[in-house]
């Protein structure tokens, strides 16, 4: 696995910073009930053509983030997901990407969105905002923390959008809403949003609210700063008999 990966080292401006080496999907491993709607995905025409061009634009010099796009899959098996919070795509800065919608490497300064989520999360829960960016905590209880695109090109928001990872990505929704027991889906923004027709409404709570951006986070009719969220996640999950998310 190492061998698809550019960690870099200490910081400095001439170190590399992590970023995808090679279109190879066999370098990024997901957990075992992922594993058939993943490869059934890269044998299709839609996965064919994505490993395509992430080639092509990693052999013309692109720099790609993150280092390992399918890392939610890794860390949280289908049979632990709970809760799915969806995001767009990944971070576009060196260095901050690290697989997990909205989660930033540790270390590295934490992004507006991020700040506004732990600036909700203090106000509905009465928690001190974490020092860490990184929401692997999150990802190792059940969150499942997808992008609907997992690549991005260094400096290029939505560079690859439109490019198959949204294939996939519909298809990893419509698993969660097929799969095991009711869910709670956390759908921030438009963009979010529009993936509501993927979930059984009926079976699974939906909660809806602006993006975290500081650009709409406090606008109405649908606020993200005062939605609740994250106390209505873990009232939830104690009414089904569940240990709520430590947050």
């Amino acid at each position: 696995m190492q061998g698809a990966l550019d960690w870099g080292g200490v910081a400095g401006p001439e170190v590399l910073t992590p970023r995808l080496q090679a279109a190879d999907p066999a370098q990024w491993p997901v957990q075992a009930d992922w594993a058939a709607l993943v490869n059934g995905f890269w044998a299709s025409s839609a996965g064919q053509s994505l490993k395509a061009f992430l080639q092509q634009r990693l052999d013309s010099g692109a720099v790609i983030y993150p280092p390992q796009p399918l890392r939610a899959l890794t860390l949280t098996p289908l049979a632990d997901v709970r809760v799915v919070i969806l995001g767009q795509d990944p971070y576009h800065g060196p260095g901050q990407a690290e697989g997990l919608a909205f989660s930033v490497v540790p270390g590295v300064r934490i992004p507006p969105s991020l700040r506004n989520m732990f600036k909700e999360l203090q106000r509905d829960l009465g928690m001190a905002p974490p020092s860490s960016g990184s929401l692997v905590r999150w990802a190792g209880q059940g969150v499942l923390l997808l992008n609907t695109c997992l690549t991005v090109e260094d400096g290029l928001p939505a560079s690859h959008a439109g490019r198959g990872w949204e294939v996939l990505t519909d298809a990893l929704i419509r698993r969660c809403s097929e799969t095991g027991g009711p869910k709670l889906f956390l759908l921030w923004g438009a963009h979010a949003q529009k993936k509501a027709a993927l979930i059984d409404g009926a079976r699974h709570q939906v909660l809806c609210a602006n993006h975290p951006s500081p650009l709409s986070a406090s606008r109405g009719p649908a606020p993200f700063l005062g939605c609740g969220h994250f106390g209505a996640v873990n009232r939830w999950l104690k009414a089904s008999g569940q240990s709520p998310v430590a947050w």
